[in-house]
């Protein structure tokens, strides 16, 4: 929305002839959302254990249709914070539910594609914002950015209406004790016809084993033993995203197109490519999990982007408008990356490395902490580019290209490769620590039977 010449206007002022909204008031608007993910994320992951996934989801749509009322209708800038401050809570519950109810009723086989199909929606949002930005971006009125706003009641209603048809996790059920619910919902799941009596065997028994070494489900227990290093994959995984300059190069592509000198029209346009690039992506790595796999796309994606960011950074230095249409292309390159890569794996990371008895909490605790690193990079980002701070523009390539090798180095020794791995089979690997970047090609053939 910083793209929009009536929203910087609205909420700020004319800086040499340019509406230019301050840096503070830019980071705090960027990074108030996240900031609600974080307390949103922690009280997902509490109430679901005890009110059941679809509920939560539910509590959580409440605070999405009171933060879009809040973006639609302010007119000061402190009314907006508090309605992005309230969206962000309502976000929260989306990404926390999200990888953990899909990682429980998704099949092994689909369970990566479905889990880092989250990533499928965040970037089809993200295409449908660009585009609705372009329709509305050209008005002379404050329904420039209200009506992008005002567009995601929406799909308010859409989930509204679709959540009813949706069964509640089994495993949840299972982990209340009520399992006559957990057989139904596994019928619905898999078809009256289907004898699901194995599979809810074992569900009952992963969670009795789990709970047999865990006792009692506490955050504590997530730094402890080899929960410890199950939290450290789920929370690097989403740092590593942060790392590598997502903020940056797609959250500020539209604005950093225009202060790299590209006209307004064309800048949406470049923005709305990007994105529609991220979709093809998506679809890509539906494929890609299940044939490269988890820990390839990841550590490899890695390395593209890095490379990447830093030509983005060498081309800034280059002062020609080809140079700077070569940028622009990399950022198309960067989002092919990111999204055919770690873009999804992080969400099925996220739903398959922790155990089932802290998997709330360890999802709840990843989300929290993303959204420590969202707003940290929200508040930095401005003050990187705007043409009244540092004014870095490209040459934040560098910045974000040294911090993508160390998430490099990082994912080489802690990405596990949990291809076609049932949740017993990753809790032997876990259990017997095994290195994460050998767990793909350990040998389970003689414990299979016993488990």
């Amino acid at each position: 929305m910083i793209s929009v010449p009536q929203f910087r206007l609205t909420f700020g002022y004319i800086y040499e002839g340019q509406p230019v909204l301050p840096a503070s008031w830019q980071s705090g608007f960027n990074s108030i959302s996240s900031v609600g993910q974080f307390f949103g994320g922690f009280a997902c992951s509490w109430m679901s254990d005890r009110i059941g996934r679809k509920n939560s989801l539910l509590i959580g749509l409440v605070f999405v249709t009171g933060g879009i009322f809040g973006e639609v209708f302010s007119s000061t800038r402190p009314a907006f914070l508090i309605g992005k401050l309230i969206l962000g809570i309502g976000l929260g519950y989306y990404l926390t539910i999200g990888p953990l109810y899909c990682s429980e009723v998704a099949p092994v086989v689909l369970r990566g594609m479905i889990t880092g199909g989250i990533n499928f929606a965040i970037v089809i949002g993200q295409l449908l914002s660009n585009a609705v930005i372009k329709g509305f971006g050209g008005r002379d009125d404050r329904w420039a950015f209200r009506g992008p706003f005002a567009v995601q009641f929406l799909f308010v209603a859409i989930l509204l209406m679709g959540i009813w048809f949706a069964p509640e996790s089994p495993w949840h059920y299972v982990r209340r004790g009520r399992i006559d619910d957990a057989r139904r919902s596994l019928e619905r799941l898999h078809g009256k016809g289907t004898d699901v009596g194995p599979k809810l065997a074992m569900i009952v028994r992963t969670v009795e084993e789990d709970l047999e070494l865990s006792k009692s489900a506490r955050w504590i227990q997530c730094f402890q033993g080899t929960n410890m290093i199950r939290t450290l994959i789920s929370v690097g995984a989403f740092a590593c995203q942060h790392l590598s300059g997502i903020v940056f190069v797609l959250g500020f592509s539209t604005y950093f197109f225009e202060l790299a000198g590209i006209e307004t029209s064309h800048a949406f346009d470049l923005g709305v490519g990007v994105t529609a690039c991220g979709v093809v992506g998506v679809i890509i790595s539906w494929t890609a999990i299940n044939t490269l796999g988890r820990r390839k796309l990841f550590v490899w994606g890695m390395i593209g982007m890095t490379v990447v960011l830093v030509l983005m950074g060498i081309l800034d230095v280059v002062h020609t408008s080809a140079a700077r249409w070569v940028q622009a292309s990399c950022t198309v390159v960067y989002a092919l990356i990111y999204q055919i890569t770690i873009g999804c794996i992080a969400f099925a990371l996220l739903g398959e490395v922790s155990t089932p008895s802290l998997r709330a909490k360890t999802v709840g605790l990843a989300t929290a902490c993303q959204a420590v690193f969202g707003t940290v990079m929200n508040i930095v980002v401005p003050y990187l580019v705007n043409p009244d701070k540092a004014n870095l523009k490209g040459k934040v390539g560098f910045v974000f290209g040294g911090a993508c090798l160390l998430g490099t180095i990082w994912s080489y020794f802690y990405i596990p490769e949990l291809k076609g791995r049932t949740f017993q089979e990753i809790d032997y690997l876990f259990h017997h620590r095994v290195p994460p970047r050998k767990m793909g090609k350990y040998n389970l053939d003689e414990v299979d039977d016993a488990l």
